[in-house]
């Protein structure tokens, strides 16, 4: 039985105690320039700041990144470019992120970005919907991160998972949708929260993987291809 939560139908990231996130963001290595300029710009010019990932978030998908130094990595969902700035911190030598977002109207915004980080060689920006995309590109990944449309995500994650290295990661962010998806009303009223939860569930006992989630800002699952 799920234990039902309260809070703010709305989407919500900031669910978890707002003490310990401040405590945690203190004792974490702070953002760059360019990426505390890309959050002012995102958050002052364009709609729904809180899909950014953030100096948090982004730190910890910097850290993972220069743990697993991968030779190529594919970003479902660009935003405006700061988890694939984050990411592109742990390249291997040579290594390559290849970044898809549907919405053109953020495409100088997200190539301004992508140069003031210096990482216009190593990042290649795409416009499209990322399903038909992928299956054009010749391409093994070691890193797959997921942050586009959410009822889609089990989509992306079957279709990903057999270009994934045998030891490769895929990082699906906001899994947790606000909390609600240990909520039984949301669940079984709120198409998205049940398809974030399906997703969950899938991930599980896909014998393929191993899994952790990770109870940050919005939810991380973390999957290693065996």
């Amino acid at each position: 039985m799920l234990k039902r939560v309260q809070h703010d139908t709305s989407i919500n990231m900031d669910f978890i105690n707002q003490l310990i996130q401040n405590y945690c963001e203190q004792f974490t290595s702070e953002e760059t320039d360019v990426l505390k300029k890309l959050n002012r710009d995102t958050h002052a010019n364009v709609l729904q700041p809180r899909m950014l990932s953030g100096h948090f978030q982004g730190r910890l998908l910097s850290m993972l990144s220069k743990m697993i130094r991968p030779k190529m990595i594919l970003e479902i969902g660009t935003y405006t470019g700061y988890s694939a700035i984050c990411l592109a911190e742990g390249l291997a030598e040579n290594g390559k992120l290849i970044t898809i977002d549907i919405n053109a109207e953020q495409e100088s915004r997200v190539r301004k970005h992508i140069a003031e980080a210096g990482k216009e060689n190593i990042i290649q920006f795409i416009i499209g919907d990322a399903y038909n995309i992928i299956k054009t590109l010749p391409h093994q990944y070691d890193l797959v991160f997921i942050d586009a449309d959410k009822k889609n995500y089990l989509k992306y994650y079957e279709q990903v998972l057999p270009l994934v290295n045998s030891g490769g990661y895929i990082i699906a962010d906001n899994v947790l949708w606000s909390g609600k998806v240990v909520d039984e009303k949301e669940l079984a009223n709120d198409r998205e929260t049940k398809l974030l939860h399906e997703f969950n569930n899938f991930v599980m006992n896909d014998k393929h993987v191993e899994n952790i989630l990770l109870p940050v800002r919005d939810g991380l699952m973390i999957v290693r291809k065996k």
